[in-house]
């Protein structure tokens, strides 16, 4: 069945699933998460008992290809999810805290407001470079560009009382800070996005979660290619560790005879930041979920990287 995106469409929905006979609480929804179209309707669903399952669609559309599905049409593939459903069980999910998107929200929107100004950074710098400038165009743009970064410092001075909001993130924010190169931005982006390491049941997860691991591709002899992170695991994620290490190469005890290490023996830049990037992730959970602040000199007798404050 088709049904609108909306409360009218969603109860029709509802009521549809009632018609089975089967409780909420047994009946298991499966979605893609498209966009952010799914999440009206897993938050809506969820908040009447249901049980929700939220896809990638890299894997609904790799499970549609082992089925040899050559076509794509929207019975198909719901026909598609419930298989992959019933075969895979996959696990429920569940809506985040609030303080998730008091904290996704501003930083998103200050990501997005650091790409403006520099698009009228970029228009200013190439309209002083022509013969004659109109003054007032000129000013316009200063004044859009003074006008961003006093938004852009409210949405940072907004960051801590949002954290604020749950306890236990705010005292991991305070322990990731405790990481030379990991600012208040970086924590923030660390906690929310990994839900407070929640969604990481251990430091390899973590790092697997940001895509940092190098993928081997690899068969017999005739393959060899060189391993790289690819584009998996959550870009965002992955983009806070990078620019972190720009920081932590620098000033961090850990990281930065790690970095040199890599440098020396050839490594390129890149590749050696992500080793690094990787190596940060998995400070950071050890932080974060043994409750510990770093310990400066890098090893501590019965806990490598971290130690205690309690």
């Amino acid at each position: 069945m088709t049904f609108d995106q909306t409360p009218t469409g969603m109860r029709r929905f509802q009521t549809q699933l009632a018609a089975t006979g089967v409780p909420p609480a047994q009946t298991l929804v499966v979605m893609e998460a498209t966009g952010s179209y799914w999440m009206t309707l897993a938050t809506t669903l969820h908040a009447a008992g249901y049980a929700i399952a939220v896809i990638n669609p890299a894997q609904a559309h790799a499970f549609a290809k082992a089925l040899l599905k050559r076509v794509k049409t929207d019975p198909i593939d719901a026909h598609t999810l419930t298989r992959l459903a019933a075969l895979l069980q996959p696990a429920a999910w569940e809506p985040p805290p609030a303080v998730y998107h008091e904290l996704v929200q501003r930083l998103g929107q200050r990501d997005d407001l650091m790409h403006v100004r520099q698009q009228f950074k970029n228009q200013l710098h190439a309209l002083v470079q022509q013969p004659v400038v109109v003054a007032s165009v000129r000013t316009r743009l200063e004044n859009l560009i003074t006008t961003l970064t006093d938004e852009i410092a409210t949405l940072e001075a907004e960051i801590a009382p949002a954290l604020a909001q749950e306890a236990t993130w705010a005292a991991a924010a305070e322990r990731l800070q405790s990481i030379p190169g990991v600012g208040l931005l970086t924590a923030s982006w660390l906690i929310a996005l990994t839900l407070n390491f929640t969604l990481c049941p251990s430091a390899d997860a973590a790092a697997a979660y940001a895509g940092l691991p190098p993928n081997a591709y690899r068969s017999g002899t005739s393959v060899q290619k060189r391993a790289c992170i690819g584009h998996t695991g959550n870009r965002r994620l992955r983009t806070a560790l990078y620019l972190a290490t720009l920081s932590g190469t620098q000033h961090n005890p850990i990281l930065s005879p790690m970095y040199a290490r890599l440098r020396a023996a050839g490594k390129p830049m890149k590749v050696a930041r992500c080793a690094v990037a990787r190596k940060l992730i998995r400070i950071a959970w050890a932080v974060v979920t043994k409750e510990h602040d770093v310990d400066p000199t890098g090893h501590r007798a019965g806990l490598p990287m971290v130690a205690g404050n309690a």
